[in-house]
């Protein structure tokens, strides 16, 4: 079963330096509805802008992925850990017993990313944060960015809860049957595709969500050169 989240009817905050698109409850946005979705609990689709950020703040317990669609970002955190991460590439920092940290675009351009927060299945750990690089040329499938799951470790971020995250640029004419564990959550990031789950096909835009559930697999479509991101994650209600 497929529902859609179109970008136009998803939470909103204008800042003036960050413009974001919420399609859970986050901040200021609340909607008794959209709590989440299993054990992702944000997706801020973010606009920042050159120069501007997020200065130091806490976090206790979640995993934190950042998906830096263009531009770059820098962070730095209270266990000593610095980096930028670019586009195309991904960042994971696990808060567990509890982590400050800072996020700034220091370039001259804008900055766009997505930022997903999952629930931990580890409480308390020590804080890690780390990122890597992935291919940013179209290809004929999605490759997995992120993982909880130890077959996975060394090919995929880690993270620690039930859960893959899989994303990448698709050639428009490209079909891609992707095979689901528990549910899944689909960002479309850019271009339009379509969704097919058995009898039920929908129309995705840039910028737009859909919920996937009760499905072993759906079949994307790119109607046009496309980058899509899906969040295979347990149910944990």
């Amino acid at each position: 079963m497929i529902k859609q989240y179109v970008f136009n009817n998803l939470g909103k905050a204008n800042h003036g330096w960050l413009k974001s698109s919420h399609h859970f409850s986050f901040a200021n946005y609340y909607n008794p509805k959209r709590m989440g979705f299993g054990t992702l609990r944000v997706i801020n689709d973010d606009w920042i802008q050159a120069g501007k950020g997020f200065p130091s703040h806490p976090h206790r317990n979640m995993e934190i992925i950042s998906i830096v669609r263009s531009g770059a970002i820098t962070h730095k955190d209270s266990e000593g850990n610095k980096g930028v991460t670019q586009e195309g590439e991904v960042q994971v920092m696990s808060a567990g017993s509890g982590i400050v940290h800072s996020e700034y675009n220091l370039t001259t351009k804008p900055l766009t990313l997505y930022q997903l927060w999952i629930e931990t299945n580890k409480t308390n750990i020590e804080p890690r944060w780390e990122y890597k690089k992935f291919s940013t040329a179209a290809s004929t499938e999605l490759p997995l960015l992120v993982s909880g799951y130890s077959a996975d470790k060394g090919s995929a971020l880690f993270i620690n809860q039930e859960a893959r995250i899989y994303g990448g640029k698709l050639r428009k004419g490209t079909t891609v049957e992707h095979h689901i564990k528990h549910q899944a959550y689909i960002l479309a990031s850019d271009g339009m595709f379509t969704l097919e789950d058995g009898p039920s096909s929908i129309t995705m835009n840039k910028g737009d969500g859909a919920e996937v559930t009760q499905s072993a697999s759906v079949k994307i479509t790119a109607s046009l050169d496309c980058e899509i991101f899906i969040i295979d994650t347990i149910d944990q209600h």
